[in-house]
This record gives structure tokens, C-alpha cells and sequence, in this order.
């Protein structure tokens, strides 16, 4: 794996003196904050830990040891500096004009690494950002890839929340436009968890409803199961265990040639995406595992078709 690493003005970290080029052993195992070669897995999260001055330096590492990592960062018991990344000598690093940071490529920018203009905050792509790490313009939020957004994390436009994908939301993890609730994949919802339009109750999938707390259908009937007594149940639990596809961040440095080629994006955000499929064969090996009493309790569910389970599912047979 390789990395980066940040040091004092003379190569020094934590009173110990590195040099260019050199390996370093660490005898014992490495556990974060304690002791070992502490390093990042980009340039920018260097700058967590050292102040963003033109005599902090950060050089490119390879890391051939034990790996351990926290919230934060990576350390190890080997490594290597192979060449440095910044010094003084390249000053504040900004190629656009009037900005007061460092390393920014657009103008008049008050942070530092940003590719647009107008930014206050650090780390934005487009305009006017007053937040950080935002690739979309006018946001006074964080993380937010969208525009208008005074939120955090949010994909969509507009919004007031919180990792919505929507737009005009003042909730949180909507998919839906102009919902003030939480969790809505339909729009303008005041309750939340609603797939519908216009609910001010919860966990409806139709328009106009205020129940709390309805009923929910089973295998396509009614049911007097509550969406909590389905949650709460043994089955759900059981459920959960079901492979199912997903998705994970990889880091530039996990990304193999190919999908480095294929997803070239990675070279702006630092890693891309990666989708890991689950097949019909994964999941009907998960259910002939299950015991005989869990097996049960799931075909105790209200309702319970055995045909429309596979379908839902994705398995063959029972």
C-alpha cells in the first residue's frame, strides 16, 4: 500500500528524524495513536494533523508491514519514504489568483485545495462553498456534491438536512423533493419513512395519510402487524443475515489498473465506488445454512407465500 505522510520543517516526527528514501522498522505491533508509523491514505487528511504552513512537508510512503487504522488514519511497523510530495520551496502551491490559502487551482479562494472559486471553506471542486469538501457550488454545508445546499452531505440540491439526495428537503435522508420530515423516498411528507406523497404520519406508501402508527401488508394481504412489530421480530433478525449486493468506498491505493481505467474519477475523489454482486446461488446457500427453527419462524410470518418469499428474496426454493 502506499500513502503519504507529514513531517516537521526538518523531517521529523514525533522526534524521530526520517530521510528520503530510507525503510523504517518498527519492533512490535503497530496500534494507532500509541505507537508505530502513523501515515494517511491522501494528502489532504495530512493536514488533520499538521498545521497548513508552508513548512509542514508531506512525502509519498510505501507501507510493506502490519497495517492498523482507526477513524482518522493508518499506521504500520514498516515503511518506506519514497519522495516528497510539498516543502517550501513551492510556497502556497496556488495557480489561480487572489488567494489567501494554499494549493488552490481556482480564484480568489480563502481556504486551501480548492479547484473552483470563491470558496471559504477547504478541499471544494465548485463555487462558492463556505463549507468543506464540497464538489457543488453554493453550499455553506460539508460533503455535499449538490448546489444550495446549507446541509451536510447531500447529493441533491437545495437542501437544509442532512444526506439527502432530493431537493428542496429540510429533513434528513430524504430521496424525495420538499419533504420536512426524515427518511421520505416520495415528496413534500411532513411524517417520515414515507414512500407516498403529502403524509403527515409515518411509514406510508399512499398520499394524504396521518396514522402514527398503521398496519402493514404481508405477502401482498393485510396484516396486523405494525411496521415495529416487524422490526422487533425474530424473522426480521433472521432476515437480516441474507447476503445481499453492496457497495464500498476503495481507496486510490486498493484500485487495481483496470478499474482505475474504468473509473477515472478516482483521481478527483481519491478512490471511486466499488459494487460487490450477490447471486441467487449466494443466497440459497444462506438459506439451506439456516436451521430448521429459524427456517420456521420465518414461515410463521403473517401471510407467509412461499412463492412470493422466494421472488422477494431471490432464491429458487425453500
Amino acid at each position: 500500500m502506499r500513502g503519504y505522510k507529514a513531517f516537521n520543517e526538518d523531517l521529523t516526527c514525533r522526534d524521530m528524524q526520517y530521510e528520503i528514501g530510507k525503510e523504517y522498522v518498527f519492533k512490535g505491533e503497530p496500534i494507532p495513536c500509541k505507537q508505530g508509523f502513523h501515515f494517511c491514505e491522501t494528502i489532504g487528511e495530512c493536514y488533520n494533523f499538521y498545521p497548513k504552513n508552508e513548512n509542514t512537508r508531506i512525502c509519498e510512503v510505501e507501507v510493506t508491514g502490519k497495517i492498523e487504522k482507526d477513524e482518522f488514519k493508518y499506521v504500520t511497523n514498516k515503511i518506506k519514504i519514497l519522495k516528497e510530495i510539498t516543502n517550501k520551496n513551492l510556497r502556497k502551491g496556488n495557480t489561480g489568483n487572489n488567494n489567501t490559502g494554499y494549493l488552490n487551482s481556482g480564484f480568489s479562494n480563502y481556504g486551501d485545495w480548492n479547484c473552483g472559486d470563491w470558496n471559504y471553506g477547504d478541499w471544494n471542486c465548485g463555487d462558492r462553498n463556505i463549507g468543506n469538501y464540497n464538489t457543488g457550488d453554493a453550499n455553506s454545508g460539508y460533503y455535499n456534491s449538490g448546489n444550495f445546499n446549507s446541509g451536510m452531505e447531500n447529493s441533491g440540491n437545495q437542501n437544509r438536512g442532512f444526506s439527502n439526495s432530493g431537493e428542496r428537503n429540510s429533513g434528513n435522508w430524504n430521496s424525495g423533493n420538499k419533504n420536512s420530515g426524515n427518511i421520505n423516498s416520495g415528496n413534500r411528507n411532513s411524517g417520515d419513512r414515507n414512500s407516498g406523497d403529502w403524509n403527515s404520519g409515518n411509514r406510508s406508501s399512499g398520499v394524504f395519510n396521518t396514522e402514527k402508527k398503521p398496519t402493514i401488508k404481508m405477502f401482498d394481504k393485510d396484516s396486523a402487524w405494525t411496521y415495529n412489530d416487524w422490526f422487533n421480530s425474530r424473522a426480521r433478525e433472521i432476515m437480516e443475515s441474507c447476503p445481499n449486493s453492496y457497495s464500498d468506498y476503495i481507496g486510490e491505493y486498493e484500485i487495481t489498473d483496470e478499474e482505475k481505467k474504468n473509473h477515472p474519477e478516482y483521481k478527483t475523489t481519491g478512490g471511486y465506488v466499488k459494487i460487490y454482486e450477490v447471486t441467487t446461488e449466494d443466497k440459497q446457500k444462506w438459506w439451506d445454512k439456516l436451521s430448521k427453527k429459524d427456517k420456521d419462524e420465518v414461515k410463521a410470518l403473517p401471510n407467509f407465500d412461499e412463492k412470493k418469499f422466494c421472488e422477494c428474496v431471490g432464491i429458487e426454493h425453500i
